[in-house]
């Protein structure tokens, strides 16, 4: 997922935990493309405790 590498746009400033509604309202203010956000409503998890646990949801190397 390619809009993965550009995460830490989308979480910087927010403080975990941080809801999976939360991280889609920022990403959508940030103009994220469609593709991240809908992969973002298809995360199993409705909280990540850190970056690290939302990088694993996604598939990424934390």
């Amino acid at each position: 997922m390619a809009d993965s590498l550009q995460l830490p746009d989308y979480v910087a400033g927010l403080d975990f935990p941080l809801s999976r509604e939360d991280l889609i309202r920022r990403a959508q203010e940030l103009g994220a493309e469609t593709s991240l956000l809908q992969t973002l409503r298809a995360l199993p998890m409705e909280r990540f405790s850190s970056v690290d646990q939302l990088l694993v949801a996604l598939g990424q190397p934390s």
